[in-house]
């Protein structure tokens, strides 16, 4: 069995013609080349660009590759180096994010931006500062391990900002495109649902670093924050496709304010995940061999992991679940103005009426649509979506000896409801529940 390993590896090696020391070289090449770039940099006010990011972005991820293909990972001479590609990588990665947030902020239009601005310069300094530590000692590995230095870095020149003092013609118009009701109904109601969702992890105040390290990653986790990172890419994708295609400039100034919310927050959930992959992998100890553990702190030493915990959860995790909650009453206006609207008459709860089941089946119906949906007693109008609204209503309804009622709103919620209905909103006449349709199975 050995044999036959040893001779595979040797096919291998005549296959490839060039040895692992020559191509480190190359694949290294780049990289260290950026590293001395950074090196040279003034320390007073180091300009980082989108890139330099995407420079360091592919020569880290190429390097790493390079070097996990060759067992890096288990050789103790080796895995220094490739941790800290490792390294460069994420927080690059973070840092082109955070670059693309800097760069189109101001094309949101958000409302007070000022306080989340300073908050995410604070982040982006310490990213900075973290690969401005990180390139001397890749330098310094990479001469242990006799991988030879380029002659000299990039040139300041290589790396030059997107933004200049020039716009293109705007001759493609898309105001009059054909923005579908239904497509606008549907990603308003989603990101009321994703809005919803990420307000389960309550992140709505600033954390001291022991009370992170108890949510960190056992409740806010790389996990976690990726599902939530492919909902809000699915909204910008969806809504790209089939709402407007254009930029920020022109058009329905509601939907692209709506646009700029979830675009926003796509990209500090990236900084998120970014940031907790690292930590998770490579910060958080987890009890492994001697010699990870001295990688670990070696890199502990070079990049804190409380201010980058805090970075995360105080900074993008908080900002994010604001601007989350800043977009509802948007997202609401939006759904409610493109939303089919009708009315249906439909019997009361048999024997118990609107009392806490039936109140809280038909709530749910409403909030899991989104749209507005009143009901409708006498002159009197309840908040379909509110428990407590409905059952004000029972009261009324019970009193006045009422046997049918009106709701009137969003199409999609009403259909449900007169589904509900039909089996008496769940409930024997003894109050008992019974089987929901199959339709209504999101409400078990």
């Amino acid at each position: 069995m050995r044999e036959a390993m040893l001779k595979k590896i040797e096919s291998a090696k005549q296959a490839c013609g060039i040895s692992f020391r020559e191509k480190v070289k190359i694949f290294s090449h780049d990289y260290l080349k950026c590293c001395l770039y950074l090196k040279g940099l003034p320390p007073t006010a180091p300009v980082f660009t989108k890139k330099l990011y995407s420079t360091l972005i592919s020569s880290s991820q190429l390097l790493e590759d390079f070097l996990d293909f060759h067992g890096a990972k288990n050789s103790s001479n080796w895995y220094f180096y490739r941790e800290l590609s490792a390294a460069m990588r994420h927080l690059s990665l973070s840092g082109y994010a955070q670059q693309h947030i800097s760069n189109r902020l101001r094309f949101y239009e958000l409302p007070n931006t000022e306080e989340f601005e300073k908050e995410r310069q604070a982040t982006q300094h310490f990213i900075k500062e973290s690969i401005l530590k990180l390139a001397p000692v890749i330098l310094k590995e990479a001469k242990r391990l006799e991988i030879p230095l380029p002659k000299r870095g990039f040139d300041a020149s290589a790396f030059p900002g997107v933004v200049t003092g020039e716009l293109l013609d705007f001759d493609i118009d898309d105001i009059d495109r054909d923005q579908q009701k239904e497509n606008i109904v549907k990603i308003a109601n989603e990101f009321l649902k994703v809005a919803d969702a990420v307000d389960q992890l309550g992140v709505f105040k600033h954390y001291r670093v022991g009370e992170i390290r108890e949510i960190v990653p056992f409740k806010v986790n790389e996990v976690e924050i990726r599902r939530f990172e492919m909902l809000v890419h699915n909204l910008q994708s969806s809504f790209d496709s089939y709402v407007i295609h254009g930029g920020y400039r022109f058009g329905n100034r509601k939907l692209k304010q709506l646009r700029g919310y979830f675009s926003l927050v796509f990209h500090l959930l990236q900084n998120i995940g970014r940031l907790l992959h690292f930590y998770e992998r490579h910060l958080f100890h987890v009890g492994y061999k001697h010699v990870y553990q001295q990688v670990r702190e070696r890199l502990v030493e070079l990049i804190d992991p409380d201010i980058l915990l805090d970075r995360v959860i105080n900074c993008c995790l908080f900002y994010t679940c604001h601007f989350l909650t800043g977009g509802k009453a948007l997202a609401r206006e939006i759904l409610n103005e493109n939303i089919e609207r009708g009315s249906i008459t439909v019997g009361i709860p048999v024997k118990l009426g609107f009392h806490a089941r039936p109140s809280l089946l038909v709530a749910k119906i409403v909030q899991h649509y989104g749209g507005q949906v009143e009901l409708c007693v006498g002159e009197d109008r309840f908040d379909a979506s509110s428990v407590l609204d409905i059952q004000w209503a029972g009261g009324k309804i019970q009193k006045e000896k009422i046997t049918t009622v009106r709701f009137e709103g969003d199409t999609r919620a009403l259909k449900d409801i007169e589904i509900l209905a039909s089996v008496n909103y769940g409930e024997d006449t003894m109050g008992k529940g019974v089987p929901l349709p199959k339709e209504l199975k999101y409400l078990t």
